[in-house]
């Protein structure tokens, strides 16, 4: 019996979906079938059925998953340790994340990465925020990137970067004559908002209320995407993360403004559980992403060569060091 088909069945256990346990290991959903019925041809019993929420254990299923998982498990810690020892990067990465982050910060990251370390794969996830806590807790993922990271005792978390929050308007609304807006002008507005559970609208609508704004929501979304294209057909302004809309500024169909008061910014973090070993894969993917200066829309390049150079060392170190008190606590 192979360990990948020990794995593969764990992932679907812990999932009730094969579809998911494919993705997860690179594998088509055929294949994953093939696993599981040798699985059952050699203990000559049913290890799967079928309900109503996905796919469940039998009770033959259940014992051989109990014992699976920590076969798997110590398996996966041997393979780190012997490729810490080899020095070896490769494998595969789970990564959890939400629309904001995942489209418009981590692709130039993940560029790096990459180019790096070919023999990586990495597997981006778009999940919402609480779904990427849970997952991380039951190890079905490896890290997380979220925005206002919740301090939470199973939780590792390692500050990654922090967007710039600014409005965003219609081409031809009358907000679009101006580049910079008071927070109080905004009353009697319509908005266009994240769904009231996601991190980023919470922290919008605080701003909002700080300054005597209490706003009218004609539409509510989980990510990001569906919130420009609504407010680019007049359903309404939308406070946003800057990354998200240089495009659409870009070529016209949206207008943006900073904030006078502002500017008012969003921290992005890294999130893994507590307790876990992580691969060389994953470790060298934190490193990149807390190390690395890559140019994202929007921003500045430094002043001068020589500024940049010790800034990145600066900042290299610092991080660095903030990565390695993390893993200690």
């Amino acid at each position: 019996m192979h360990i990948e088909t020990l794995k593969v069945f764990c992932d679907i256990i812990e999932s009730g979906s094969v579809s998911y346990a494919a993705s997860q290991n690179f594998v088509t959903q055929s294949a994953v079938s093939q696993q599981v019925r040798s699985l059952e041809d050699k203990y000559e019993c049913r290890l799967l059925e079928r309900a109503r929420a996905g796919v469940k254990p039998t009770p033959a299923g259940q014992i051989l998953y109990n014992s699976s998982k920590e076969i798997v498990r110590r398996f996966i810690e041997l393979e780190n340790r012997l490729r810490e020892i080899g020095s070896i990067v490769a494998g595969a990465i789970r990564v959890g994340t939400v629309y904001s982050v995942g489209l418009h910060e981590l692709p130039p990251y993940l560029t790096e990465f990459l180019r790096t370390y070919p023999q990586v794969n990495v597997h981006l996830e778009y999940l919402r925020s609480n779904k990427i806590y849970e997952d991380l807790v039951e190890g079905k993922i490896d890290l997380g990137v979220v925005a206002y990271p919740a301090k939470r005792g199973q939780i590792v978390t390692i500050a990654f970067r922090h967007d710039e929050l600014v409005l965003v308007v219609p081409s031809d609304d009358a907000l679009a004559k101006l580049n910079r807006v008071s927070v109080a002008q905004l009353v009697g507005q319509k908005f266009v908002g994240y769904e009231r559970d996601i991190a980023t609208r919470k922290a919008s609508d605080r701003i909002l209320r700080e300054y005597g704004v209490k706003p009218f929501y004609t539409m509510e979304f989980d990510n990001i995407e569906t919130i420009k294209r609504a407010v680019e057909i007049g359903q309404g302004i939308a406070i946003v993360p800057r990354s998200t809309v240089e495009l659409e500024t870009a070529r016209g169909s949206l207008k943006m403004l900073e904030f006078t008061e502002g500017p008012f910014t969003r921290p992005l973090a890294i999130i893994y559980k507590r307790g876990r070993e992580l691969s060389p894969a994953v470790r060298k993917f934190i490193e990149v992403l807390t190390t690395s200066k890559v140019q994202l829309p929007g921003q500045a390049p430094p002043r001068s060569v020589e500024k940049a150079d010790r800034t990145d060392r600066s900042d290299r170190a610092e991080r660095l060091e903030r990565v390695e008190r993390a893993e200690k606590v």
